[in-house]
């Protein structure tokens, strides 16, 4: 069996995003049963410590297909009917009409019309991801704040619509994912965190894949350095940051190799029936938090080069660290990349992000690994 694995021109474009301005990469590729690991840079800027292909790492939104897996099952199980307004579970978070017009579906798949509860908890993020105004004081004003899903979901819930129930296109919220948290917990009983972890993350083998217990990551790891669109310099360190923010929308550290065993099991059928891996993938236009309309499905969005194949996965941010998770659509292609620098993207007179060298590098990287 051969591969178009290419470990040279892999580990030159690696190095490439990191000579852009990233202290550190590291990432895992996978074609049939070839495997290519690669770092480059650093994990510690202070003390020059190299980063390894094995490290722990925020890996943000990627959460949301483990979540949105956890439901499905519940869902196969008849505990959850995905057609069934919200209020019906959960009547005091989403009371009156809109929880008897917002469905269990259009929360998976960001049309609920529902805000992002994130600027009114980070008032110094103001109207992000509009960015022109925002500031980064309330990163270092919530480091230690030990938020409760409620709160947050009752933030977005109180806040202006941005958009009417199913309607098209969906705006992207993680008040979306904190109420399908709450979901879980209440069908199963247990946190959402715990369900996550017994009914999908311990069966599918995931050895370096949790939620936090505490602000710290635990095992090895890289630092986390967040820029802010240049209002941070030099970026600063938030690898120690109490995750209660987004809980089961963006909490989750693993690895490289966790998230790919995650995502070859979840195409393979071995995590969801393939029934509900067809409805993950059943797609609406939802507006991103970069402002870009998206093809988002049910915790999955696809990725695509024209006459290309299509890959599915889900891409994450937080505080310094960023992640993307792609697999082919028939699981022999997969991509698992992390970076220890965010918002690395300056702002003109407008507010807009000017184009930075890292984005070429890191998508002339993607494209290689993807498509080899």
């Amino acid at each position: 069996m051969t591969s178009s694995l290419d470990p040279e021109k892999l580990t030159a474009a690696l190095e490439n995003v990191q000579r852009a301005g990233i202290p550190g990469l590291f990432a895992e590729v996978r074609d049939g049963e070839w495997t290519w690991r690669g770092a480059a840079g650093v994990a510690d800027l202070a003390t020059g410590r190299p980063v390894t292909p094995d490290l722990r790492h925020r890996v943000g939104s990627v959460t949301k297909t483990f979540t949105a897996a956890a439901v499905f099952q519940q869902a196969e199980r008849g505990h959850i009917d995905l057609d069934a307004p919200i209020g019906r579970y959960l009547p005091s978070l989403v009371p009156g009409e809109r929880g008897r017009a917002i469905t269990v579906r259009m929360l998976l798949n960001h049309t609920s019309g529902l805000a992002e509860y994130l600027p009114y908890a980070y008032p110094s993020l103001k109207a992000f991801p509009v960015i022109a105004d925002t500031g980064p004081e309330s990163l270092d004003e919530h480091r230690f704040t030990r938020f409760h899903a409620t709160e947050l979901i009752a933030l977005g819930v109180s806040a202006p619509a941005v958009g009417t129930p199913g309607g098209t296109p969906g705006v992207y919220s993680n008040t979306n994912y904190l109420l399908l948290g709450e979901l879980l917990a209440h069908v199963t009983g247990t946190t959402a965190e715990q369900c996550v972890t017994r009914n999908v993350i311990e069966p599918a083998g995931l050895k370096d894949t949790a939620f936090p217990t505490d602000p710290t990551v635990e095992g090895p790891h890289a630092r986390l350095y967040e820029a802010w669109f240049g209002k941070l310099d030099p970026p600063r360190d938030y690898s120690v940051f109490d995750m209660s923010w987004v809980g089961p929308a963006a909490a989750l550290v693993s690895t490289v190799a966790d998230l790919n065993r995650f995502f070859a099991l979840l195409t393979a059928g071995e995590i969801v029936a393939p029934s509900s891996l067809e409805q993950m993938r059943r797609t609406a236009p939802v507006v991103s938090q970069e402002g870009g309309t998206i093809e988002y499905g049910h915790g999955l969005h696809p990725t695509r080069e024209p006459g290309r194949d299509t890959f599915w996965g889900h891409g994450g941010t937080v505080w310094g660290g960023g992640t993307l998770a792609m697999t082919r659509a028939d699981g022999a292609r997969q991509l698992a990349v992390a970076v220890n620098l965010q918002r690395w993207n300056r702002l003109d007179a407008a507010g807009r992000p000017q184009p930075h060298p890292i984005d070429e590098a890191l998508a002339a990287f993607h494209r290689l690994a993807l498509y080899g």
